[in-house]
């Protein structure tokens, strides 16, 4: 239930060298639209094929809707604690403060600001070299033309970014209408013109099996579920948000229902038009679609309205990633630089500028391969297994009083239990390889962080819990 009485708290987080502060101004609506375009870029598009090849079949349909089914229980942990610590930064916050602010709350934060130093430009390229690489639909493209193609987008990207939020925001209501229409489009189409009787791909569905469940569907599971990432986006922006008690859990849990239908309908238009053996073989799935129903001029548009897709989610990803080095340089436990909010903007330039350019020289220098897997390897265990222990912690020092936590999740601790054995399950499904990548990375911040507390003379080190100092 969502308890919007006076009492939550709607101030701004002050920036310690500036003497501004993020301004509240993102209504429902708008944290909605971020959410949804964030969720829906380039990958849905790319991966419906993937799916459909690692299923062999119907039953691809099963890895959409498990992806919808732990987004939605993991919304419930992010709803709690987005709206009991609406602040910019989500994750880095909820970990600090559900941990304790001054033991290990700080290396689990720690961990995840060091992670998204890594994720996000990751993020930031892969999207960007997904965009090129569907645009050779429209022009061949060299290798060389790639790169220049998914390094402009970036560098639009950031200029778009580079304004006040309200703008932002206007901008978000725009691209989100380029998401439904792009989506609207493709459900009223394949559905208008059916070719594959409909009763063959549900009947196929009633088919699936033990094993099935424990292999395939966890391995395609990994990829439909990194099409549901960004539900939580909001809660990055908390610190701007309107009513942030009430429009958190809201935003979050319409974004999931909302997209879950968008892409289930998708899935089932796209295989009715094309039969999946040929699906699962299409690079283009969505050109080749348009172009069985409508002709090639008709494909070239929906390409280009892929392509605004694919830019509207990039767009949202940059935004929400911004404010995570922002918060930590304003609690004292990153560089002090990363604090700054732009003189007359109000927004973290620094922050923006830092991941952008990095995700930019990303994009010029790696393939999209395995890069999918490899970012959802590398959050599972800090981010989302870590944030679910956390709020069990958090719980057992303060209770469930409504007063520490204005949005209270259905049947607790049950959909938090469910949480963490899914994302572990999800982790262990992304296989050795990727697992030891994701760890070592976690390895490799926590000696980081010691021999950053060492300099520092902090905890672990220090003999008494001194607040950290920039």
């Amino acid at each position: 239930m969502i308890d919007s009485t006076p009492s939550e708290s709607s101030r701004p987080i002050p920036t310690p060298d500036s003497g501004g502060a993020l301004p509240r101004q993102l209504t429902l609506v708008q944290g909605t639209a971020l959410n949804m375009i964030d969720m829906v870029g380039i990958g849905p598009f790319v991966v419906l094929p993937l799916v459909i090849k690692t299923l062999g079949g119907p039953l691809f349909l099963w890895a959409w809707v498990l992806g919808a089914v732990v987004s939605l229980i993991d919304a419930f942990v992010w709803a709690e604690l987005g709206a009991a610590f609406p602040q910019a930064g989500g994750s880095y916050n909820f970990l600090k403060i559900s941990y304790g602010e001054r033991r290990w709350g700080r290396l689990l934060s720690f961990l995840y600001v060091w992670q998204t130093l890594i994720q996000a430009p990751l993020v930031v390229a892969s999207g960007a070299i997904g965009f090129a690489q569907y645009a050779s639909y429209l022009v061949p493209l060299s290798e060389w033309q790639h790169r220049v193609v998914s390094g402009g987008v970036v560098l639009l990207i950031i200029a778009l970014l580079y304004r006040k939020i309200d703008s932002v925001g206007r901008i978000g209501l725009v691209m989100w209408g380029a998401v439904l229409l792009t989506l609207g489009w493709i459900i009223v189409g394949g559905l208008t013109h059916i070719r594959v009787p409909l009763s063959e791909t549900f009947g196929a569905m009633g088919s699936l099996s033990g094993g099935l469940l424990a292999a395939g569907l966890g391995q395609a599971s990994v990829k439909t579920i990194y099409c549901y990432l960004g539900y939580y986006n909001i809660c990055h922006l908390g610190g701007e948000i309107q009513r942030p008690a009430r429009n958190i859990p809201a935003s979050m849990f319409i974004s999931v229902v909302g997209i879950a239908l968008l892409y289930l309908l998708m899935n089932i238009s796209v295989v009715s038009v094309v039969p999946w053996r040929q699906a699962q073989e299409s690079t283009f799935i969505v050109s080749t679609f348009v172009e069985t129903i409508y002709g090639s001029g008709a494909a070239r548009l929906a390409t280009v309205l892929v392509l605004v897709v694919a830019f509207s989610s990039l767009f949202a990803v940059l935004l929400g990633y911004s404010r995570v080095p922002y918060a930590a340089a304003v609690d004292g436990q990153f560089f002090r630089i990363f604090a700054r909010l732009h003189p007359t903007r109000q927004f973290p330039y620094v922050s923006l500028l830092f991941l952008g350019g990095l995700g930019f020289v990303f994009s010029l220098l790696f393939r999209l391969g395995d890069v999918i897997t490899a970012i959802l390897a590398m959050r599972i265990v800090v981010q989302f297994v870590g944030q679910a222990v956390g709020l069990l912690l958090l719980h057992r020092r303060r209770g469930r009083r409504a007063a520490d936590f204005p949005f209270r999740m259905p049947l607790y601790p049950l959909p938090v239990l469910l949480a963490i054995g899914v994302w572990l399950f999800i982790f262990y499904s992304t296989g050795w390889a990727f697992m030891r990548s994701g760890l070592i990375v976690m390895a490799l911040g926590v000696v980081a962080f010691l021999l950053s507390t060492r300099f520092r003379k902090e905890w672990p080190f220090a003999k008494t819990d001194v607040p950290s100092v920039s």
